[in-house]
């Protein structure tokens, strides 16, 4: 009834913007096939502001970036920012399998951290939903550390989305869509403007939708309504605000290694099978989000950046998941049927279940608030010291303020994981499972202050150089408070040898403070890196970007499970880790409207020490995708795209697998298919097109992690 609600609440609320429009849409009534949309890859002149901060062309950034435009994304069938990354070289998206809490990919073996418009937007686990991805008009990956700008960050990469913003020329597209899993949306998108110096736009979805487990609904409603006031040519100020809540579940239900990848008398566990009680498991949440932007330039010479963002988010996350943890080889126990408790030997362990079908469930619950405040203020001047060489010098502070409380409970019963019980299973009255207690209260904070020069030699050669101190602070209930500082650096060049070929050097520095503690009690410290990188740019022509790349990166102090505990959650922190490879990604639009991107990947990310690989990290991805525009009439068009994607064999450590567990590699295939005519258009998706089963990643700690299943969906829009 809520959903329906707020259903109601977006319908009511997208009313007046297409009335806006009716004036300048009268006189068009058709689209020709020219002017239906197009799908867009990297080009070589396309400019990113997340690698520099500046609007620099790829080309001239000695680093690579990748731009994946939203219209590409969507046609690729993305129903998550994880999905936008899945045909992106050096990334696995979606590493632990389809993930309705959070967004997650490996970039070079190293999980990359979340940022929108610039500011960092996700802090801790488990306190916020998902974004959603049809709110941004495209999502900028750099890899390699970005410290030097963004402050405390991961070393592989970041991932930047870059909102959607009102437009002073009207346009819109309302949308309906069915498909698998029962799943019913509606979206729109309309902006244009209200006076000569204002613009809106709001952006909508609503849904209604089950998931491909047992069970767990996927359900959303989000609305962002945006103003843009244009005092002078010069000058923007955009507000934007976001309301979203999500009412849903966990897909992951991290099912046992022994009926999942390894055998069981009893047969292998079903992709769909649900472990917990149904109504009272959920991942329910709600968030609010303002975010100011302001633009001044100063002529041609100067310009001036500001930025600010609030965010509350509350969620109810209660959940069941198999202990496949006290023995991942034979996680089944036999139970006392007069006690209902596990028969214990001499020793005091339990028993194993000589039909290996009784196993001990977790309940888990906890109720999270997240709020972050944060701001970045840049000033950007242009001049040149000769005839041939121009600077871009950049100088900013930023700040950034996040307070994440939970309350949490833990129970524990069993259940028959081949025939569950359902309605055995406690709801602890619909709330927390008892006794719950206050989990975690941490603060952080973070000031910076960086300063950048970009310079450029003839109109060839591009030279990067940037410095950044960090000050950071901690506390986590009423403990001391930790603090830390860093300094860290980065240079880098590109030139143009020849028209069309350029190589590239850089070398960057990452600083990221890290929540927690180790499992004897003392907190984590930072964890920082450094990276060398070399790479070349091949364009030929602006419609054609090659990129070759190589990287050594070496990271200190991450943390990773302490396998000299019992608990497989407890962590320590190691020395250092080595991530090195090399990366392909090629992006080309051709004659006769034919977009290809070809990706190939492989990366070495190893403790040192070890020589063992990462876990759940694969040496090997490739992928490759392709669109081509046929023109059916003077105004109807197909498209049609498909794509191939590889994600190579990982291995997982643990006492139970000393010499690693495997999870196989798989293959992928996607499909699309978007008719369009006149103002109209009826699109199809589908993902994992041959429903090929497979497992993202199987842990030796104990659990395993279904892939995601075939999804297909059908669109129909209408767009002014």
């Amino acid at each position: 009834m809520r959903l329906f609600r707020l259903s109601i609440l977006c319908a009511t609320a997208l009313v007046p913007v297409p009335a806006l429009a009716a004036d300048d849409a009268a006189a068009e009534t058709a689209y020709t096939a020219d002017e239906q949309r197009q799908i867009v890859v990297t080009g070589a002149r396309q400019e990113s502001s997340t690698a520099t901060k500046t609007d620099t062309p790829i080309i001239e950034t000695p680093q690579p970036i990748t731009i994946i435009d939203d219209e590409l994304y969507l046609a690729q069938g993305a129903i998550s920012v994880s999905d936008t990354l899945n045909y992106v070289s050096g990334v696995t998206a979606n590493p632990y399998g389809p993930d309705s809490r959070v967004d997650g990919a490996f970039v070079r073996g190293i999980n990359a951290l979340q940022f929108r418009d610039g500011m960092r937007d996700v802090f801790s686990y488990y306190a916020t939903i998902r974004a959603d991805p049809y709110n941004f008009d495209q999502v900028e990956l750099v890899r390699g550390p970005a410290s030097v700008l963004f402050g405390q960050g991961a070393l592989g990469g970041i991932m930047n989305l870059v909102s959607k913003r009102p437009e002073f020329e009207t346009s819109g597209e309302v949308s309906v869509r069915y498909g698998s899993y029962d799943r019913k949306e509606a979206l729109a998108d309309l902006t244009g403007p209200l006076t000569d110096n204002l613009a809106a736009r709001i952006v909508a979805r609503a849904r209604d939708s089950d998931t491909q487990t047992d069970f767990v609904p996927d359900d959303r409603v989000m609305i962002s309504p945006s103003l843009t006031f244009k005092p002078s040519p010069g000058t923007d100020f955009t507000l934007i605000g976001l309301y979203q809540e999500d009412d849903g579940g966990s897909t992951a239900q991290f099912l046992p290694l022994v009926g999942t990848i390894l055998p069981n008398p009893n047969g292998t566990l079903p992709h769909d099978l649900f472990v917990g009680k149904p109504g009272w498991d959920r991942y329910d949440g709600r968030l609010l989000q303002g975010t100011a932007l302001f633009e001044h330039r100063f002529g041609e010479g100067a310009r001036l950046n500001l930025k600010a963002r609030y965010i509350d988010s509350d969620l109810t996350y209660l959940t069941h998941y198999a202990n496949s943890y006290s023995n991942p080889t034979n996680p089944y126990v036999l139970l006392d049927p007069v006690t209902g408790q596990p028969v214990l030997d001499a020793d005091g362990v339990p028993v194993p279940d000589p039909d290996q079908r009784t196993i001990g469930l977790y309940a888990d619950g906890s109720r999270a608030r997240m709020e972050i405040f944060s701001t970045d203020n840049n000033a950007q001047f242009n001049f040149n010291t000769g005839a041939n060489i121009e600077h871009v010098v950049l100088a900013g502070v930023d700040f950034s303020f996040n307070r994440v409380r939970k309350v949490g409970g833990f129970g524990m019963e069993y259940i028959d994981i081949y025939d569950i019980d359902y309605d055995a299973l406690s709801d602890f009255g619909g709330g927390l499972p008892q006794p719950s207690d206050p989990s975690e209260d941490v603060k952080q904070d973070q000031l910076g202050i960086y300063l950048q020069d970009q310079i450029r030699f003839f109109d060839r050669v591009s030279l990067v150089l940037g410095a950044r101190r960090d000050w950071t602070g901690s506390r986590s209930f009423n403990g001391a408070r930790q603090e830390d500082a860093a300094t860290t650096f980065r240079a880098g060049v590109i030139a143009e040898i020849i028209p069309g070929v350029s190589p590239f050097l850089s070398y960057t520095e990452s600083f990221e403070p890290t929540a927690g503690t180790s499992s004897n009690g003392a907190p984590f410290v930072p964890k920082q890196g450094r990276q060398y990188e070399a790479g070349i740019k091949f364009h030929p022509a602006d419609s054609v970007l090659v990129t070759l790349t190589g990287y050594h990166i070496e990271e200190t102090n991450r943390p990773v499970s302490d396998d000299s505990t019992p608990d497989p959650f407890d962590q320590i922190q190691i020395g250092s880790m080595t991530s090195k490879g090399v990366e392909f990604e090629a992006n080309a639009t051709l004659p006769g409207d034919l977009n290809l991107i070809a990706n190939a990947s492989y990366n070495e990310a190893e403790i040192d020490g070890t020589h063992r690989q990462l876990d759940n990290v694969p040496k090997f991805n490739a992928s490759l995708w392709s669109t081509k525009r046929f023109a059916l009439s003077d105004e109807a068009s197909l498209l049609l795209g498909g794509g191939v994607r590889h994600v190579g064999k990982n291995r997982s450590y643990g006492p139970a697998f000393p010499d690693g567990l495997v999870t196989p590699a798989f293959t992928l295939a996607d499909a699309f298919a978007e008719l369009s005519w006149n103002r109209w258009s009826f699109a199809i998706n589908a993902t994992n097109l041959f429903d090929k089963r497979y497992y993202s990643a199987c842990l030796a700690r104990g659990d395993c992690f279904m892939g995601s299943e075939r999804n297909v969906f059908g669109t129909v829009s209408y767009r002014f």
